[in-house]
């Protein structure tokens, strides 16, 4: 008798590059115990050359693997998965994060009890234990001048100062916030159909910011709910090229305010961002004139003289394209 297969109700998406370990941990935390609904893994492999996917190949083969030719970026590998998928909702889980017992049976019970929510994010751990902070404002020119001149540091308890970082919320509630971080979503399959994919021309970061933005735009609601919790450790792939990241970071936040502001507004977010990595220059390069040995100033240092010297190179400020054209990220620098 042949017996007709499972519905998944949930499709997990895990794009991976280059971060095999990582990879096997977190497929190896995606059991009935993190999630008692039918369950689907699709892994999107980004060309890595590390072995990941006949890693996967060989101990998960019940996993559906896609491998691609060329590392096409976050957006476009994750919508990759999506069109292979069949659940009602959706789950993007980075390669380099350990899913946690009922993580996603909670985070779905949410969305099932509450039709208004699009998206949901659980509670985020690092691999040290302590709270990794996943959720954000959005972005204005205030509260990124808070943050070059580090008000949103100095005043923590502050809400004026901290509308982008939330410090001032403990991120220990139930709450609805404008950005949940890409390192764990739960999305309704509804909502993604009426908002759309992925913007793919974020080749990595900054997809976070705009799509929970649309999402927002187009009445679903962005929630955390931190009775669901996992383990994020951080710099699976990044870790690859540290600094070269960090740019693409910031190319990926400039073309967040190019899509979403006016020209004017962008204009005062470049001068900002500049300010923001003159000020750590200054004062990274102090902190290793008084402990030569401090490594981390010295790498501090290297990263944001590198973001202004892309600033003053670009080709926005030097007037060679108009601020209303999207920035297509090259994905050789990643």
């Amino acid at each position: 008798m042949n017996l007709k297969p499972i519905q998944p109700t949930i499709s997990v998406i895990i794009v991976s590059w280059n971060a095999r370990d990582y990879l096997k941990q977190c497929l190896a935390s995606l059991t009935v115990e993190t999630c008692r609904y039918p369950m689907e893994i699709i892994v999107v492999d980004n060309a890595s050359t590390d072995g990941s996917p006949e890693c996967v190949e060989s101990e998960y083969p019940d996993v559906h693997l896609i491998r691609n030719a060329d590392n096409l970026g976050f957006s476009k590998a994750n919508n990759i998965g999506v069109s292979a998928s069949t659940g009602d909702y959706l789950c993007f889980v980075n390669s380099d994060v350990k899913v946690l017992p009922d993580c996603i049976t909670r985070l779905v019970g949410y969305c099932e009890d509450h039709l208004e929510a699009g998206i949901v994010g659980p509670r985020i751990l690092g691999g040290d234990g302590l709270l990794q902070r996943s959720c954000r404002g959005f972005p204005s020119v205030w509260n990124m001048f808070c943050r070059a001149l580090a008000l949103d540091s100095i005043f923590i308890k502050s809400k004026l100062f901290t509308g982008y970082t939330l410090r001032y919320w403990p991120q220990n509630s139930l709450c609805e916030v404008d950005i949940l971080t890409g390192c764990f979503w739960l999305v309704r399959r509804q909502a993604l159909n009426e908002v759309g994919l992925l913007d793919e021309t974020f080749f990595i970061y900054g997809e976070d910011m705009d799509w929970c933005k649309r999402f927002w735009t187009k009445g679903w609601k962005v929630v955390f709910v931190p009775s669901a919790e996992a383990i994020h450790y951080g710099g699976g792939s990044s870790s690859n090229a540290p600094v070269r990241f960090y740019i693409e970071r910031n190319k990926a936040d400039l073309h967040y305010w190019i899509k979403h502001h006016s020209v004017f507004t962008v204009a005062c977010y470049l001068l900002i961002s500049f300010l923001h990595m003159l000020l750590r220059v200054i004062g990274y390069s102090f902190v290793v004139l008084l402990n030569p040995a401090e490594s981390g100033g010295r790498y501090k240092v290297k990263r944001s003289l590198a973001c202004l010297k892309w600033i003053l190179l670009s080709r926005i400020v030097k007037n060679e394209i108009p601020l209303s054209e999207s920035i297509v990220l090259d994905p050789e620098k990643v």
